[in-house]
């Protein structure tokens, strides 16, 4: 990190595509800053005033400030040449040149799996998401959750993979060490001390007027080999989340819901549409990244006994012991729970690993 890269943040006129451009054609900022005008007009059809910048070194003395105001907040700088920026991101050309990070610059490069949703989460998505990602903290070893930290799905993902013992990442449409949104400032906090990052592409003179939270969906797509959406609506920032990773070439994955809620739309319309692979387990999430899975107790009577069970799920199982498939419209009658509550325990059980779907509405022991 130098001076340099810095500078390319102050220069007018040079946006996220066009500093990766440069550093691409001459290896380095400092190679950029050393170059004369007819060098850089010619490297990438820059304009003439943006070189004319460049060699005036226009954004030199602002970056000297940002320097103070980076290291009086414990703000780590990482620029897309450091080996520590991750490589995930290193691999899009509109990716930031520096990375604004508090916490720790190694769980940047952790596996991990982005992970977003809806604002207005309903309990079935908040529960769902608790569930995939404790599970996936239990079979995939040093997994990092990446979000955005809103409130709904975004908040549920960070404290789900706190909760599990997962490191966590938020990328955050403000400068650091401001908060988006205040409310979540202990949760950043928490973040931070579990080991975790906050991150930012923001610069300390950046004007905030809630436009960058676009642009911060792109980080969150492209920091992860998959992104999975829990619960969107027909519109929302998941959606230009989903858009953004696709573009990337990241596997997009989707928890499919209810058609009947709003909540559900947009995702549903991803799996619908193709965009999204449906996933229901840890499992699925892990078969469609291609990870390894942590060694297991061979699953039989030992295991299931280690696991915390409620009444709910224990009449489901004692049901399906009793044949080697049982119908959903059986289940109710042998279980005598209401639907609403055999679909949440079936979905519970299934992201245990402890039974499987079938076609027909049919259940079976995994």
């Amino acid at each position: 990190m130098t001076i340099e890269d810095l500078a390319l943040l102050f220069t007018r006129g040079i946006g996220a595509r066009g500093a990766a451009a440069l550093v691409d054609h001459f290896g380095s900022a400092e190679e950029v800053f050393a170059a004369s005008k007819s060098e850089l007009v010619s490297s990438i059809s820059l304009r003439e005033d943006i070189a004319e910048r460049i060699v005036s070194g226009e954004g030199l003395r602002r970056a000297e400030k940002e320097v103070d105001y980076c290291r009086k907040h414990n703000i780590r700088m990482l620029a897309s040449t450091d080996d520590d920026y991750p490589e995930s991101l290193r691999q899009i050309s509109d990716r930031p040149h520096v990375l604004f990070v508090q916490g720790d610059v190694e769980v940047l490069s952790m596996q991990s799996l982005s992970v977003v949703g809806t604002r207005e989460a309903t309990p079935a998505g908040t529960h769902a998401c608790q569930l995939i990602i404790g599970s996936l903290a239990e079979r995939v070893k040093e997994l990092s959750i990446v979000s955005g930290l809103a409130y709904g799905i975004d908040s549920v993902a960070h404290r789900a993979a706190l909760a599990a013992g997962a490191k966590t990442i938020a990328v955050l449409p403000s400068v650091l060490p401001s908060v988006t949104p205040a409310a979540h400032r202990n949760l950043a906090d928490e973040i931070i001390h579990s080991g975790g990052a906050l991150v930012s592409e923001l610069h300390s003179e950046t004007h905030q007027n809630g436009s960058f939270f676009i642009s911060r969906n792109r980080i969150i797509a492209a920091l992860s080999p998959g992104l999975l959406i829990v619960e969107s609506p027909a519109t929302g920032g998941s959606l230009s989340t989903a858009d953004f990773a696709d573009g990337y070439s990241r596997t997009v994955m989707a928890l499919p819901g209810r058609i009947t809620d709003t909540a559900s739309f947009g995702s549903n319309n991803l799996i619908r549409t193709g965009k999204a692979r449906l996933v229901l387990t840890a499992d699925d999430i892990i078969e469609e990244l291609g990870w390894q899975r942590h060694a297991r107790v061979e699953q039989g009577k030992e295991e299931c006994c280690e696991i915390e069970l409620s009444a709910a799920e224990v009449a489901v199982l004692t049901a399906l012991r009793e044949s080697t498939t049982v119908e959903w419209d059986r289940l109710i009658i042998s279980t005598g729970l209401s639907l609403g509550e055999l679909s949440m325990t079936t979905m519970d059980l299934e992201l245990k690993g402890l039974i499987r779907s079938l076609p027909g509405k049919r259940y079976e022991l995994a």
